[in-house]
């Protein structure tokens, strides 16, 4: 069964635009590397060749992989969101009990989690444990350094 994943609308544009990449320069420099290497000869004993080949059967799949990505992408309307939960796009403003610490975070699909911009994958720990929660509430969440209670702050879009 097709897993959707949910996009804003700037993770699927940039989903699409690595497809596209993908699909024409990347198959033009794996064409390029196997010709190459054909040219060098006797093709039983062209490890050059082999590689090409090899990269070129990966690089297939990974364009597979996004196209199915890509089939089951839906995109969020995110002036729709309840704001009052804790949902998939909302922006959540927490506090660590333990160390008075408070960070955001904006939960999103997996391929568009980025820790430097403050964006976790919603099927990280921490999004695990806030989904469905609402502005007051205190929760414990599990993760790999043990058990962190956080209380949630503000919720966003």
């Amino acid at each position: 069964m097709t897993e959707v994943t949910y996009y804003t609308q700037e993770g699927l544009d940039k989903l699409k635009e690595e497809v596209h990449y993908l699909k024409t320069t990347g198959r033009q420099l794996i064409s390029k590397a196997i010709a190459e290497a054909r040219d060098k000869g006797d093709l039983s004993e062209n490890a050059e060749y082999d590689a090409a080949k090899e990269a070129q059967g990966l690089h297939e799949a990974k364009i597979s992989k996004l196209n199915h990505t890509l089939a089951s992408a839906r995109l969020i309307d995110e002036s729709k969101l309840d704001a009052s939960k804790v949902l998939a796009l909302s922006i959540v403003k927490i506090k660590n009990l333990k160390n008075g610490a408070t960070m955001s975070y904006q939960l999103v699909a997996e391929t568009e989690a980025d820790l430097k911009t403050g964006k976790i994958s919603v099927k990280s720990p921490i999004a695990k444990g806030l989904l469905g929660k609402s502005v007051g509430d205190k929760t414990e969440i599990a993760v790999p350094a043990g058990t962190i209670e956080f209380e949630i702050l503000e919720i966003s879009r």
